[in-house]
């Protein structure tokens, strides 16, 4: 009987959900707020702290930066709240994050000068991208954002899959 219960219980948070999230499964949504949540406390708390105890002059590609980051955090907080229509950040964060691997630190790492750079410590951070690579639905992304279908909340829909 028990086993039945977590079989059901598994299945409707892996089910496609029509209802309420355009045909997102609900543990998407779930693992969605968690990325939400941790580039909310974690690089919110990391941008905010560096720009409310910077005592120097502003260097502007630095300020850019940081600036870039604490709004992240802020747009993280409506993620948690509206977790599909914040996506294009999770797509934007996947996109620099893989792009600068790419371009930085792979061939840093290929010439075996990784170790000991300015960059192992930004690579140390990036790497986890493969979080957000796992956790956005993809097939949504590409039903919205690629075909630009319309919401099908409470419609079950299978063209557009």
């Amino acid at each position: 009987m028990r086993t039945s219960l977590l079989g059901s219980s598994f299945r409707r948070l892996v089910k496609p959900d029509y209802q309420h999230w355009e045909g997102v499964p609900k543990i998407n949504i779930y693992f969605l707020r968690f990325l939400y949540t941790l580039m909310f406390v974690f690089l919110g708390k990391d941008a905010w702290t560096y720009i409310f105890t910077n005592t120097e002059v502003w260097e502007p590609r630095n300020a850019m930066a940081w600036s870039v980051w604490a709004s992240f955090s802020l747009l993280a907080l409506l993620g948690i709240f509206h977790p599909l229509k914040m996506l294009p950040i999770l797509l934007l964060e996947i996109s620099y994050k893989v792009i600068w691997l790419l371009i930085v630190a792979y061939p840093l790492w290929q010439a075996d000068k990784l170790a000991g750079s300015p960059a192992e410590g930004m690579t140390v951070v990036f790497l986890p991208v493969f979080l957000p690579i796992l956790f956005v639905p993809w097939r949504y992304v590409w039903r919205t954002y690629v075909l630009g279908a319309k919401p099908t909340i409470g419609v079950q829909s299978q063209s557009l899959l």
